[in-house]
């Protein structure tokens, strides 16, 4: 079995490769979440105002324990960012409560 701290891995840490194409990342101002028993697919769109329709940018499709994880990841950098450069506010918190996402997805 080879010894993985001969080339400088540690056991239980992955090696992140990105390509220049997913490096510059997509812009994304709406996140559609659907699930199923096995998995939860989250949608990230792009959706101009001036525009009638909008496109999907990213379809990320994870398991139910990775969704947890990623809810997880999020809250403490959410967490982390509020302490720096304080409290983000969302219209819904002081609006009357609406739908989050109010688009038809088709």
């Amino acid at each position: 079995m080879p010894n993985n701290k001969n080339n400088g891995e540690q056991q239980g840490q992955v090696q992140i490769n990105m390509t220049p194409e997913v490096e510059k990342g997509l812009y994304s101002n709406l996140a559609i979440m659907g699930f199923t028993p096995t998995e939860f697919i989250i949608d990230f769109v792009f959706h101009h105002p001036a525009m009638p329709r909008a496109n999907v940018q990213s379809r990320v499709v994870m398991s139910p324990v990775q969704a947890k994880r990623l809810m997880r990841l999020l809250e403490q950098n959410v967490s982390a960012y509020e302490q720096k450069a304080g409290t983000i506010q969302l219209q819904e918190d002081t609006a009357p409560q609406t739908p989050i996402s109010p688009f038809k997805v088709n």
